[in-house]
């Protein structure tokens, strides 16, 4: 009896373990046809700097002097020169077969050569048609045709938690092939205003930049860029471009060398539950302008600091990383509408999209007053005064209060020492702040544990910040 039931209890432990099997995805076909279309990328930077004098280890009149000095010959200087070459790996595939590859820009930025290698031992010197640093995608030509060329996919019809495969050359181990799960789609990266990102946890490497994300229909859906990882190596959060955002960009470096790029001239930040309410919305939706850059496309169709964008050319921005790629992938000088929430009510704005130039940064810095360490703050935690006449002449404005001191709540809510307050918003309503007595009132009016939201500047730029939970009277 007890040999019959093991028997029975093993076979059902082969059963389980053949259905386990069955259910897992088999990758090997796949990795079979696409991988000769996966490339190795090896590029070359000579990193040029100064001679130096080389110290000769011993002097005249050690006895070792006269040996070494046959071995270590000194050029007339008594200096060495101080040129060497950086090498570094990445991935690649081909996009069509008389030789268009793409990758990172990245692993080509500063390359003084680029080396192509097939998956068939051919080595090609590549030439950089163009590369795009704001979505991090390069376009390469090498001189070669009928190529093998991977299929293309649509990143949308992408399902979180579906089966996804990375091929590329981690640590220069040519067609590793490793395998994974979408985290989640749309991911957006600080700095990384452009890209939708695909969040996988596929083991990506130092190498795997720039090779293809495929789906298990083997259509390339993305491109390998990033890690995110405290140690260098991976940690299961990797991100990919879409491939249709990385076609596009491909398309105008094929064309042209160089993108170009739509934009508003405005300065925008999300909108959070608690600023929705004070703007009147009825949920968080869109993107808020905090600022309007003086004579940009914004400011001539008429769109203002406090608007809430909620749909560009019909499209909804259900996020405010959506307007930047919107207005990005339009072609500058096309005239576009805009819906925008001002005032409690939609209205619909005719604007005629600008070019992208190069990044600007700007910076002012009102000074802090002496005394505000002795002065009480008010319910917000903030010691305010009223701006000087010199300081409306320099910052070009007629009113407002400048911060000078944060405490409790104030400092919670991130206000700092030298932002100005321009405005109080509440229920749709924004009430332009001329003086401490009658910004005092209008704090007045809230009651305890309320939001307030408030309308800063801060150096050159404009943004909402919303104070929870406001303390009782002073």
């Amino acid at each position: 009896m007890k040999r019959l039931v093991a028997f029975v209890f093993i076979g059902f432990l082969c059963s389980f373990a053949f259905a386990q099997t069955r259910g897992l995805p088999d990758f090997s076909e796949l990795a079979e046809k696409q991988g000769p279309a996966v490339v190795n990328i090896s590029t070359t930077h000579v990193m040029r700097g100064q001679s130096q004098a080389m110290p000769f280890p011993f002097d005249e009149s050690d006895p070792a002097f006269e040996f070494f000095k046959r071995f270590i010959p000194r050029n007339p200087g008594g200096a060495v020169p101080r040129d060497f070459e950086n090498k570094s790996l990445g991935s690649g595939f081909i996009v069509s077969g008389d030789g268009y590859i793409l990758t990172n820009a990245h692993v080509v930025d500063g390359a003084d050569e680029v080396t192509v290698r097939l998956t068939d031992k051919r080595e090609f010197k590549a030439k950089t048609i163009g590369a795009d640093k704001r979505t991090d995608v390069a376009l390469l030509k090498i001189s070669a045709t009928g190529l093998p060329v991977v299929k293309l996919g649509d990143p949308a019809q992408l399902k979180v938690g579906e089966w996804v495969v990375a091929i590329g050359s981690p640590f220069g181990f040519d067609n590793s092939v490793t395998a994974g799960i979408v985290s989640a789609k749309g991911r957006s990266l600080p700095q990384e205003n452009y890209v939708p990102f695909i969040q996988t946890d596929v083991a990506i490497n130092p190498g795997n930049s720039g090779g293809p994300l495929f789906n298990m229909r083997g259509e390339v859906v993305g491109i390998n860029s990033q890690i995110y990882s405290r140690s260098g190596g991976y940690m299961g959060v990797s991100f990919a471009i879409p491939i249709d955002v990385a076609m596009e960009i491909q398309n105008q470096l094929r064309a042209s060398g160089k993108v170009s790029r739509g934009r508003l001239g405005v300065v925008i930040q999300e909108v959070s539950k608690e600023l929705a309410e004070s703007l009147g919305l009825a949920k968080p939706i869109g993107a808020v302008v905090n600022s309007v850059e003086n004579s940009g496309p914004a400011e001539k169709a008429g769109i203002e600091a406090g608007d809430v964008i909620l749909k560009f050319d019909g499209k909804t921005i259900n996020n405010s990383a959506d307007l930047p790629r919107m207005v990005g992938i339009t072609k500058p000088g096309t005239r576009s509408t805009v819906q925008v929430w001002r005032k409690g009510a939609t209205r619909e704005i005719g604007v005629v999209i600008g070019e992208v130039p190069d990044d600007k940064l700007a910076s002012a810095k009102p000074q802090r007053s002496a005394k505000s360490a002795e002065q009480t703050a008010n319910r917000l935690g903030l010691v305010v005064s009223e701006l000087t006449a010199e300081q409306k002449r320099e910052l070009k404005m007629n009113s407002g209060l400048l911060i000078e001191d944060v405490r409790g709540t104030g400092a919670r809510a991130d206000l700092r020492p030298g932002d100005i307050i321009i405005a109080v918003i509440s229920k749709g309503a924004t009430t332009e702040v001329k003086a401490t007595d009658q910004f005092n009132k209008l704090l007045a009016q809230f009651e305890k544990g309320s939001n307030v939201t408030l309308l800063i500047r801060r150096g050159d730029l404009q943004t909402f910040i919303t104070i929870k939970g406001l303390n009782g009277a002073n």
